[in-house]
Formats: C-alpha cells, sequence, structure tokens
C-alpha cells in the first residue's frame, strides 16, 4: 500500500467533458474539473464563488415558453450608458446612473407616426443591432429597418429608416436590383405623370390576395419604386402579373454616358448611337435633347422626336436625321434621351414588403453596412463614406456606397455583420470577410469578398473577446472562435468547445463582458436552451481557456454586457421575467439590499407574502448568513429572532450551491498508471481564501468566518474513480486556489 501526495493546483481549464476522464496523461486533465458550477476561473487558475444576481426590474411577463425580451447595450459615452429591452411591439429603456443603480427612464409601444411597433416575440432572438452616437438601428428580414433614437438623457423614440433624397425628390439614393428574368423588358405607356400603364414582357407583378375592381388591393409591389432607365415611377397599384399602373417621379429622360455618341456617315442622313445596354428592338419613338452640330447636321436635325430605325448590337442602334452628314465624325456632346419604348434597363428598390429587408446591420469604415435579405440573401449594401442614409452608387468614386454579392458558389444566406480587424460576413453556411487594405479604406473599385471557413452561425450574434470573434456554430453544439492567422494568411475558426461539449445545448443569446466578476480577464457568457448559462474566458497570450456552468434560481435568457458589468434576463421559479445584474460577493439570487428598520427588511419590490427567503446580514462590514425566512403578511422579513438590532442592512434573495467535483484524482507508479483500480482519498488540504463556509466529500467543518489559508480534511472510501467534492449550500464567499489529495494505491 502507498500513501501519494497529488497536486491539483490549478483549474484553469475548467470545466472538461466526461470523454476526457482517460487522458489522464494531458495538461488539460490536471488543470481542470468534472463539474464546476456558480464558479468563476480566475486568471491564476483559482475558483472562485460566482457574483449573485442583483434584481433590478420585474417585467410583468410570464410566458417562459416565449422569446420576450432581447437585451442590447446603448453607450454613448461613460456616463451615457443604456440598456435597451425589446420586446414584442415594446421597446424599454434602462439608464445606469453613476451610483451604480439602474432606471428604467422610456417605455415605447408606437413609432414616430404612431403605428404599432413592427418587433415579434417569435422572432426577437434573430434581431441585429448597431449603434452609432444617438441612434441604433434594429434589422430583421420581415421589416424596413428601425431606429431606435435617444432625443434626451431620458428620452427614446423609434422611427423607420429612410433614404437621403436629390433636393427635388426626383431621386431616392436606395439600393436597386434587378429582380426580371433575362431579356424581360418595361414597357410604360408615357413618359410623365400619374397613373401610366407599366406593362412587362413576362408575368412579374406580385399579385397577392384576391382581385377586386381590377386591382389586387393586397400586392407588395404597392408603394414600391422601380426605375426605368435610371428614373423613379412609383407603384400605385396591380391589375395582373404583366400590368401595373405607377406614377413618374420626374419623367423618363437618360443622359447618355459616353461623350459624343453620335457617328455620322458622309452623305447619309442615318446617324449611329451609342448607348449601353439601350435594350431597344427596333421602331422605338424617342426624343433627343442637348445634341450638339455634329458631321454637318444641325441641331435641329438631330433633337427632336426620332425613330429607332436599326439595332447594330446591343450598345449601338441608328436613327434617320432630319437632314444628311456633310462629313463622318463622332459628336453630339452630351445627349439626352427621352423614351417610353419597351426596355430591360429597369430595376425595382431592393428592400420591400416584397423582396424583404436587411438581416444584418453594423458600422464599418465610416460605412453603414446592411446584409442579407429574402430576395437577395448574400447581398451587402454598404452607404457612402460619412453618409449613413446614402446608398447611390454614383460612378464608383472611393467614396459612393457599394453593392456586392458574395458569390462564392454556394448561396450564403447573411445573419451578422461584425466590425472587427475587417468586416467579417457570418452566413448560415460560411464565414467570409471584406478585407481592410494597408493604409486603404474599401472603395467601390478595391471591395471584394472572401470566403474563409465552411461552418456557419446559428441565430446568435457572434462577439468578440480576446482577440477572436467567437460564434455558435450552426448545429448549436459547437461554439468557434474566427481569427486571422498571419502563418496562414487567413481566418480559421477553431472549436473552443471541444473539451466542455457537454455544456453546449442549442445557445440562444451570447455577450461578452470585459473584466467581470471583479476579474481582470474577460468572459463570454452564453445562454443555454436548458436555461443554464455557460461562462467562457480566454488568454490567448498564456494559452489558457475554460468552461464553467452558471445554474440560477430560474431560467436565463437573453444577456448583454456594459464594460465590466454583465446582465442577464432571469426567469424565476414562477416563470415572471426579471432583469438582473451579476452584483457583488453575495450568495443569493434575485437579491435586494435594504436597511434593517426595527426588526424587519422591505422586500415588496421583488417578493410577497409567503414567498421563502434567504437573508445575509451585515454587521462592521461582515457577512452573516441568517438562514431561511418567510416573507411575512406586510411584505417584509423579520429578524427579530436573531438579534436584529445589532445588524445594520441585509440582502434578501434565493441562495444558490457553489460545487467542485474534481477529476477522478489518478497518479501513475512503478508498475503504470493507478487508473482503474481502487484507491481511496485519506486526506484533503484546501488553500482557501476568505471562505466562510465549505463541505467537502459531504463532510462541514468548523471554519472562521473569511477563513483564509490552508484546512485539511478525513476522508473514507475507495473507489475506482475517487473524486472530491467541494460545495458550499451557504449563501457566502468561497473561493479555492487548490487542493492537495493524499491517495492510497
Amino acid at each position: 500500500m502507498q500513501k501519494i501526495r497529488i497536486p491539483i493546483s490549478s483549474f484553469q481549464y475548467g470545466e472538461v467533458s466526461d470523454s476526457l476522464i482517460m487522458r489522464t496523461d494531458t495538461a488539460v486533465y490536471n488543470a481542470s474539473a468534472q463539474s464546476l458550477q456558480n464558479m468563476v476561473v480566475m486568471a491564476e487558475g483559482s475558483v472562485k464563488k460566482r457574483y449573485g444576481l442583483k434584481f433590478i426590474y420585474d417585467y410583468s411577463l410570464n410566458n417562459p415558453a416565449k422569446e420576450q425580451s432581447h437585451l442590447f447595450p446603448f453607450v454613448f459615452d461613460e456616463n451615457e450608458e443604456y440598456i435597451i429591452s425589446v420586446e414584442h411591439q415594446k421597446v424599454r429603456c434602462f439608464r445606469l446612473l453613476t451610483d451604480g443603480t439602474v432606471s428604467l427612464v422610456s417605455t415605447i409601444t408606437a413609432d414616430t407616426s404612431s403605428a404599432a411597433l413592427p418587433f415579434d416575440q417569435d422572432y426577437l432572438k434573430e434581431y441585429t443591432t448597431s449603434q452609432y452616437g444617438d441612434v441604433m438601428f434594429i434589422c430583421h428580414p420581415l421589416f424596413a429597418p428601425r431606429m431606435l433614437t435617444r432625443t434626451s438623457l431620458t428620452a427614446f423614440e423609434v422611427s423607420t429608416y429612410s433614404f437621403d433624397q436629390r433636393a427635388d425628390n426626383s431621386d431616392t439614393f436606395q439600393p436597386y436590383s434587378k429582380f426580371q428574368g433575362h431579356g424581360v423588358t418595361l414597357d410604360p405607356s408615357a413618359t410623365t405623370g400619374t397613373g401610366i400603364t407599366l406593362t412587362t414582357s413576362a408575368a412579374y407583378w406580385d399579385t397577392t390576395g384576391s382581385q377586386s375592381g381590377g386591382n389586387y388591393a393586397d400586392s407588395l409591389h404597392v408603394g414600391v419604386v422601380v426605375r426605368y432607365s435610371g428614373n423613379e415611377i412609383t407603384i400605385t397599384s396591380v391589375q395582373s402579373a404583366t400590368q401595373a399602373t405607377g406614377n413618374v417621379v420626374d419623367e423618363l429622360s437618360t443622359r447618355l454616358s459616353v461623350l459624343n455618341p453620335f457617328r455620322t456617315i458622309d452623305g447619309s442622313t442615318t446617324v449611329e448611337v451609342t448607348m449601353i445596354n439601350h435594350g431597344f428592338s427596333g421602331s422605338e419613338s424617342i426624343t433627343f435633347s442637348g445634341a450638339s452640330a455634329t458631321g454637318g447636321i444641325n441641331t435641329g436635325n438631330l433633337n427632336g422626336a426620332r425613330t429607332v430605325s436599326g439595332i447594330i448590337d446591343e450598345n449601338t442602334f441608328t436613327f434617320t436625321a432630319g437632314g444628311a452628314a456633310s462629313s463622318a465624325e463622332d459628336g453630339g456632346g452630351q445627349v439626352t434621351v427621352v423614351t417610353h419604348a419597351p426596355r430591360a434597363d429597369w430595376d425595382e428598390q431592393a428592400w420591400s414588403a416584397k423582396r424583404g429587408y436587411p438581416a444584418a446591420v453594423e458600422f464599418h469604415e465610416n460605412r453603414l453596412c446592411f446584409g442579407g435579405t429574402i430576395a437577395e440573401p448574400d447581398n451587402i449594401w454598404m452607404s457612402q463614406i460619412g453618409e449613413f442614409f446614402n446608398f447611390d452608387v454614383g460612378d464608383a468614386a472611393d467614396t459612393d456606397s457599394i453593392s456586392m454579392v458574395a458569390a462564392t458558389g454556394d448561396v450564403n444566406e447573411i445573419r451578422y455583420l461584425v466590425s472587427n480587424r475587417d468586416l467579417q460576413v457570418f452566413t448560415a453556411s460560411n464565414e467570409l470577410y471584406i478585407p481592410t487594405y494597408l493604409n486603404q479604406a474599401i472603395t467601390p473599385t478595391n471591395a471584394q469578398i472572401r470566403k474563409q471557413t465552411p461552418y456557419g452561425v446559428e441565430h446568435v450574434e457572434p462577439t468578440s473577446i480576446d482577440g477572436a470573434t467567437i460564434f455558435v456554430q450552426n448545429n448549436g453544439r459547437i461554439i468557434r472562435e474566427y481569427i486571422y492567422t498571419d502563418t496562414e494568411e487567413a481566418y480559421t475558426a477553431t472549436a473552443i468547445s471541444t473539451i466542455a461539449s457537454h455544456l453546449i445545448d442549442n445557445p440562444k443569446y451570447l455577450a461578452v463582458v470585459h473584466s467581470g466578476f471583479g476579474l481582470p480577464d474577460s468572459y463570454a457568457a452564453l445562454t443555454l436552451n436548458n436555461g443554464d448559462l455557460a461562462l467562457f474566458s480566454s488568454n490567448r497570450a498564456e494559452k489558457r481557456a475554460s468552461w464553467t456552468r452558471v445554474v440560477a434560481n430560474g431560467t436565463f435568457g437573453s444577456v448583454c454586457s456594459i464594460e465590466d458589468r454583465l446582465f442577464a434576463n432571469v426567469y424565476d421559479s414562477d416563470g415572471n421575467l426579471k432583469l438582473c445584474e451579476f452584483d457583488t460577493e453575495v450568495g443569493l439570487d434575485f437579491w435586494l439590499y435594504g436597511a434593517i428598520s426595527t426588526n424587519v427588511v422591505d422586500v415588496s419590490a421583488v417578493y410577497s407574502s409567503g414567498d421563502s427567503v434567504d437573508v445575509i446580514a451585515i454587521k462592521d462590514s461582515t457577512q452573516y448568513s441568517l438562514g431561511a425566512f418567510t416573507v411575512n403578511g406586510s411584505n417584509q422579513v423579520d429578524l427579530s429572532a436573531h438579534s436584529a438590532s445589532s445588524y445594520t442592512h441585509a440582502y434578501v434573495g434565493k441562495k444558490y450551491t457553489a460545487k467542485i467535483i474534481t477529476n477522478p484524482v489518478d497518479v501513475a507508479v512503478s508498475n503504470g498508471p493507478a487508473t482503474g483500480s481502487a484507491r481511496g482519498i485519506t486526506n484533503i488540504v484546501l488553500d482557501l481564501k476568505n471562505a466562510n463556509s465549505v463541505k467537502v466529500n459531504s463532510r462541514t467543518p468548523t471554519m472562521a468566518s473569511g477563513f483564509t489559508g490552508k484546512k485539511e480534511f478525513r476522508s473514507l472510501g475507495y473507489s475506482r474513480d475517487p473524486q472530491v467534492t467541494i460545495e458550499q449550500d451557504d449563501p457566502l464567499t468561497m473561493q479555492v486556489n487548490g487542493i492537495i489529495a493524499e491517495l492510497i494505491i
């Protein structure tokens, strides 16, 4: 029989899957645990009990089967910070006050036009946002982008995003796309006016609903703008799949992009015209204006009403002038053509109820970027530089808007855009990026989309941590980090949840808190489908990462962070949704802090008569657990049985259990590893810090309050997988720096 002292000096890899139970030879096995519940891994490798959940606000919602609130951070500066709760047809805005409290400052149920908000509890989880200054943009494919605008320190409003227009309102600077089949023409009945007929050469117009009075009143094309040769026509009604009615905004005129587009032939009245993608087939009526004399033909014989006499190719046609040329030359200057002939040169606004709206939004390099609609799931639109409401592509100048397609061989349904080293593009099937060039801005001439990894992302917003962007893979079972590697000169998407795969249960929300829980590291909080929360921390420089499990007195919903503060929506045991914050080293959830007055504490803000609660009383800045109480008929907790007069304040809430279960304690001896053989742990030494109570392998020793140092425990029994279990049921603090286990073999 041998006695061997086995050190467990670090938990830097956190909780690991039992699939690693035989990997006793690895560094991960010897610096991890089989369970770390309600513990946070510290930079030094120690673990401490998590902060308790401080109660902030009761939503008065009771339906945990639905996604009832999606939290987003809104930060103007360090003194003007807010939490935005997007709910079913409602937005609530909470302000973080300078004293550390949080206050509801605005509740919005209608937009600036008095219309109901479009937010729907069936899709809350899929909403994406991006904020700049006083405005947050909220997107989803089923509604036009909305703007949440802060109008004062305590007031917000919601409005529909709208595009800039030309000063004369003749052009709206919005994205346009071609949705018609190849060669399909549009034939307006006039060049100006209202109520003109628009006829397409193939079925095109939306005929949703039944026809009444000759029109499809429910057609999704009503109100949509189409452009004929760049000229806007607003659809007012639809009569059939090939016929609609619309109003011409200005005039159906086209200024030819080619300078001097006329070519004369000596002695002939025939003039060749260069017009890119003219779309004519012959015999169309057109009107020229602005043409200068060319080849001896005066302006009067060039301008005015003409007829297309012949088609040379898709970019060239001919007409007969009013006089013969005396020389062959190119000329005409800047020529404008007015026509309503059937042409293939037409398009439609890219975003509408018919085509869908952007799924993703992000600010990047002083451009507002949108991505992915229902009709164009792999398209990205980037505004003009510094002009967030202008998507005019112009003539592809460096500051002009950019429209591009992620044409990588697959249809990439864009779900999220993330501004990091580059503009990262996360789709349902792949991860891509738009590169940023050294000392160069992204422009229409250098913008390109590069495909990188083939995993796809769930409807959980990717978030940056420790130099990487972490995301939930499309199967909901793997967490990956998307990071650029100089060695490969490309992005990789390495799985970071492999060693804790049992924790990943279809995550719903993700937030990263920097220097959270009073510690220097950054932590990613993922709320899981089972109601738990998984915490991930990473330190790339020291090559360590860890996972732990957080279990609350309820189930977690949305989470969000602002600097070093982590907030969470939590459904209590009755299914009521509450906004909480991980705050203070208090082992209580849904806790309130109040003064003790005449031996009682008022808890009416959270609890009511008959509720069971736990109390931590404060005396001389020290916490004392007073145990469980029942709230009385006055919604108070009566502490008179505990000499309450000696205490000044109290925390009241629901206690939770912190637990550490080590991997089976193992060792290699002279004849090989002891794995699988019966062995026992006889002695356990814990290195503790600020521990008020602890239970080790079901034994509870007597400890001084706030004990710091090494504590020895005796243990009995043999097992083929001997483990050390450390628990704390009391709602007090506990930090475990390491363990020494004496093993008998």
